[in-house]
């Protein structure tokens, strides 16, 4: 009896636990964000050429279309962990368009390759948008508003210039 008891208390434990993480990464998912579970050269360009990485194995072939594929920055490696936002999915051919910190166009995968629950990395960190750089910090300006007038240093604007009543240079005088 007292087995039973120890088992119901652990597995109350462990949803509770999963309960409070989904809870805090829920915001996440309903904004298309997940979390990688691949760990390879996965993330594509075309659809094409993710159908062609997925299906060629490890072989001297498939050797040489992965390192053509890498040579002409079509493909990208998945790290498990890494957080990616989802910008669309292709149920019908199981593949998702996704969005990677620090890559300037949206990449394809796999939808297998991606989960709505939250992976560590390899650092054994929950990757969020913020810290994976998913979404860029705003930088700091300082808005002082108008400039009272001119700093020292700096030339008067035209406008603000007097007219000279005589020429600073001095004109030759005819000999006399």
């Amino acid at each position: 009896m007292k087995a039973h008891t120890i088992l119901a208390v652990a597995a109350a434990a462990i949803t509770l636990t999963s309960t409070a993480l989904g809870d805090k990464y829920s915001d996440l998912v309903a904004k298309g964000y997940r979390w990688t579970t691949a760990d390879g050269l996965y993330a594509c360009v075309s659809k094409d050429d993710v159908r062609r990485m997925v299906n060629n194995p490890s072989s001297p072939a498939g050797d040489v279309v992965e390192l053509k594929m890498v040579e002409e920055v079509k493909a990208y490696f998945l790290i498990p962990g890494t957080i990616v936002q989802m910008t669309e999915e292709d149920p019908s051919s199981g593949l998702s368009k996704i969005r990677m910190a620090g890559i300037t166009v949206d990449l394809w995968t796999l939808t297998r390759f991606l989960t709505k629950h939250p992976v560590k990395d390899t650092y054994g960190v929950i990757e969020t948008p913020e810290t994976s750089g998913l979404i860029p910090e705003a930088t700091s300006a300082i808005d002082a508003g108008p400039s009272p007038g001119p700093l020292p240093g700096m030339s008067p604007e035209p406008s603000a210039s007097p007219e000279p009543s005589a020429s600073p240079t001095p004109t030759p005088e005819s000999n006399q």
